[in-house]
């Protein structure tokens, strides 16, 4: 990587955690031309930007380089082996187990209406004009 850092790229060590998570490069078709640390520091520069694709800068892979691998890896699974297997190290090392054992439910709701069942959602005959029927 011949280039200044952004604040949203890897670290080595980051990198090293993430690179073993990755699929491996496949033994068919063409043979891998950009480096995956480099399409993962572009992901990870859209996602944290919140900016569209197609502005990744240039000194990263190209944007459709970038969004393809995105979308191959979500397609695939890959980002939620990576999230599990991150989250079970994180726990580990701060002593906790490996898998959640609890889940917190959010409790608060809106009502949708005071009124409910079918005749909420009946049109009146006041909304219909009078020469309807319902």
């Amino acid at each position: 990587m011949n280039r200044r850092a952004y604040p949203s790229d890897l670290t080595h060590s980051q990198w090293e955690h993430l690179e073993a998570l990755l699929p491996p490069t496949s033994a068919r078709g063409r043979r891998r031309t950009v480096e995956l640390k480099e399409v993962v520091n572009g992901i990870l520069y859209v996602l944290r930007g919140g900016i569209p694709w197609r502005m990744v800068p240039h000194d990263l892979p190209p944007w459709g380089t970038v969004w393809w691998y995105f979308r191959k890896w979500r397609a695939d699974g890959t980002w939620e082996r990576v999230e599990e297997a991150l989250r079970s190290q994180v726990r580990e090392r701060e002593g906790r187990d490996a898998t959640p054992s609890a889940a917190i439910i959010d409790s608060q709701s809106v009502k949708a209406t005071e009124k409910g069942g079918l005749g909420a959602m009946t049109p009146t005959r006041r909304y219909l004009g009078a020469n309807a029927t319902s």
